[in-house]
């Protein structure tokens, strides 16, 4: 028993150092690993704190900034409307941000956002991310100002003015329109896909007479990735979508259509003939004419054009026949406008200048659908000298993002604002409401904003003339950063 007491003892022994020994390996790496944590998460305090000192001047409006560089972007596009309402709870409806690169005040007051639209060049002029400059070009009609802008949006008044669609736009709409839809009775389609790729192609055909074929492939590749880019952090960083488009010097998607757009000029001026399309109006503007564009400008207008109706006019177009299935009181109400206009007219016949004014109801559903889904947030300015706004000093070289989303909803502006209501569009006094921003305002208001009108209303006509539809894939909708149907919007359609 002598012998087995002092073994029992080193075992105990042995047993508690090894356990020290375990303890001390654990604290080790616990330190190891907590400590890089802590100062991790420190320094991350600290920078957030900097970043918030850096913009802490006197006369700024309330507001968070994020982190340096990358700000609250990330925030913004992810919870999009819940993060606007949640800082002007805190905050107000003026509030600073630093969102897209820069440092912004985002300002959700119908007065004062109407007040900036309508004051461009006093201290104010547009202000897009920097995405957009070297994607959409220098000369994009929606970041020019001053004599340019005035050039260039003469320009485009005149490629898209009542009398050229009256008497040029229309007839070719109409004819594109009811090949394009021809064939899709007893067919599941994706809706939001068929809508994108008749925006495109309606509007190549209008601009340069371009028909179905390898270019329009290419085209819809490289315009798909601009609309990414546009949308995208303005910093070039492996892995985004903005590095993605983006190539030293130039995007690779607007080098392309660029160069593709040059060979189609050449072409043009080398040809005796006449084409009777935008781009030939363009071209054909000399030095007495009141507006003169180089070829850039050209090339920059044109992109401006389908860049937008692309974006814009197949949204509205997708979202019109998601609301007309879930509201079958409009969808008949809008029936029977169009079948009334068929009223002796051949299936081949096409709809006139006359026909497209008498559509009350279908111009008070696209309204009425730009409202609902709000295809368009807001505009961006910015300061070109310290600006006065409400009691705020907002600094030169800020941007302000004017925020017209929830005038959408204001209960002050439409009565039962979350309903779908076309009717309440047929009062036109609605749109004189100086609220009234579905198109922008000011001296920016959307000048091609007619065009796009009839094209979704010539769809739209022929579109519930022919077919019935339900929608069969129980297909999700997100509405922020942009409307659309991550997985598609697959409807069954039948001839009706």
């Amino acid at each position: 028993m002598a012998y087995i007491k002092p073994c029992r003892l080193q075992g105990w022994e042995m047993q508690g150092q090894c356990l020290l020994v375990i303890f001390c390996l654990f604290a080790k790496m616990v330190v190891l690993l907590i400590l890089p944590l802590i100062c991790f998460l420190l320094s991350c305090g600290a920078l957030l704190r900097w970043n918030e000192v850096r913009y802490r001047k006197k006369g700024l409006p309330p507001g968070t900034m994020g982190w340096p560089l990358f700000g609250e972007t990330t925030e913004f596009l992810k919870q999009g409307p819940s993060f606007m309402k949640n800082q002007r709870v805190r905050y107000g409806s003026l509030f600073k941000s630093h969102i897209l690169g820069c440092p912004t005040m985002v300002c959700m007051d119908a007065e004062l956002n109407r007040f900036i639209l309508m004051n461009e060049g006093k201290g104010f002029l547009p202000g897009y991310p920097q995405s957009m400059l070297d994607i959409l070009g220098r000369s994009n009609i929606a970041s020019v100002h001053g004599e340019l802008h005035k050039t260039m949006r003469g320009a485009m008044l005149g490629l898209v003015s009542p009398l050229m669609i009256r008497d040029q736009l229309l007839p070719k709409i109409d004819e594109f329109m009811r090949s394009y839809i021809d064939n899709w009775g007893g067919r599941v389609i994706d809706i939001q896909e068929k809508t994108k790729e008749m925006a495109l192609l309606s509007a190549l055909k209008q601009i340069a007479s371009i028909e179905t074929g390898p270019v329009t492939e290419t085209l819809k590749s490289e315009i798909f990735k601009l609309v990414l880019g546009t949308l995208s952090l303005p910093i070039n960083i492996p892995g985004t979508n903005y590095h993605q488009g983006f190539k030293f010097p130039l995007p690779q998607a607007r080098k392309k259509l660029v160069g593709m757009l040059r060979c189609l000029i050449e072409e043009r001026r080398a040809s005796e003939c006449s084409h009777s399309d935008m781009l030939d109006s363009l071209l054909r503007m000399d030095g007495s004419s009141k507006v003169k564009l180089d070829d850039e400008q050209i090339i920059d207008l044109i992109i401006a054009l389908v860049y937008s109706g692309y974006e814009t006019v197949s949204t509205t177009s997708m979202m019109a026949v998601k609301y007309l299935h879930d509201h079958p009181r409009v969808l008949e109400g809008l029936r029977k406008e169009h079948f009334e206009i068929r009223k002796g007219k051949l299936r081949e016949d096409a709809i006139d200048w006359n026909d497209y004014k008498s559509m009350k109801l279908t111009r008070a559903v696209i309204l009425e659908t730009l409202r609902m889904a709000t295809v368009v947030n807001g505009v961006l300015r910015k300061t070109t000298q310290d600006a006065k706004l409400k009691g705020f000093t907002i600094p030169k070289g800020w941007r302000i993002y004017v925020y017209t989303r929830e005038i959408n909803y204001d209960p002050d502006v439409y009565q039962e604002p979350l309903t779908f209501n076309p009717w309440r569009w047929l009062d036109r006094n609605l749109e004189s409401h100086q609220h009234f921003m579905l198109f922008g305002g000011g001296g920016r208001m959307c000048p091609g904003k007619e065009l796009g009108t009839a094209e979704i209303t010539t769809f739209l006509h022929y579109f519930v003339t022919r077919y019935r539809w339900e929608e069969v894939g129980g297909d999700e909708i997100v509405r922020f950063p942009r409307v659309q149907a991550p997985n598609g919007l697959h409807i069954r359609v039948w001839d009706d």
